[in-house]
């Protein structure tokens, strides 16, 4: 499953993440230790450039959180960021630059690569979102099977035992999400794919494709 590789999904060029991420093949690999490294990054950030409103969270100078928003330890927003009225940031959140947190927004052990929207009442669960992605309204990550086993990702005849209980979507960078859709624990859509509105994704959604709500997956002309 060479298409579903840290290095085939993400440029890291766009995240502070990028050596914490290189340590791993894949992405899910990430998630245990993104509070451990929200906690050790935020140490090192410039006082000049993050205000530190609480203990392990950090908060650029230059990003917007509306008053009503919680925002939960560890968590670090980047500059330019508009974290919006009622946002539920729980902790474990690395959100980067540009990036939208709309209403009623909830995160939760995520990394969010710059330029990423998440901008009307988006669930975002143990779950990494590529540069410029994007999650229409109402979209959310399931990150837990019906029956609580482990998530196992697949792809055609393909199998990965990932040996964890909670894994949300993998998105790649520029993938659009459509409104009202729902990623099952594990789904994983490559580069510059998009998802119809109102679908029920899982499994591997190969780069460069569109994700039809029928679940019939064409690549893009």
């Amino acid at each position: 499953m060479e298409n579903i590789k840290i290095t085939e999904l993400f440029d890291l060029t766009h995240t502070i993440a990028a050596d914490y991420l290189n340590q791993f093949t894949y992405p899910w690999e990430a998630l245990k230790g993104i509070s451990e490294f929200i906690i050790s990054i935020g140490k090192t950030l410039s006082p000049d450039e993050y205000d530190n409103p609480s203990e392990n969270v950090w908060i650029h100078k230059t990003a917007k959180v509306f008053p009503s928003a919680y925002i939960g330890s560890p968590c670090i927003i980047g500059a330019d960021t508009e974290v919006r009225h009622c946002a539920f940031i729980r902790g474990s959140a690395l959100i980067g630059k540009n990036c939208v947190i709309g209403n009623s927004v909830e995160l939760k052990n995520v990394i969010i690569f710059d330029n990423v929207q998440t901008p009307h009442y988006n669930y975002v669960g143990d779950s990494i979102l590529g540069y410029k992605s994007h999650m229409g309204a109402g979209s959310i990550t399931s990150n837990v099977k019906s029956d609580k086993t482990n998530v196992v990702i697949k792809s055609n005849n393909e199998e990965i035992v990932t040996g964890i209980k909670k894994i949300g979507a993998m998105l790649g960078d520029f993938v659009e999400v459509g409104c009202n859709s729902v990623l099952n624990p594990g789904t994983i859509v490559g580069r510059n794919s998009s998802i119809y509105p109102t679908s029920c994704v899982r499994g591997v959604i190969p780069e460069n494709s569109i994700c039809k709500t029928s679940g019939v997956t064409v690549i893009k002309k």
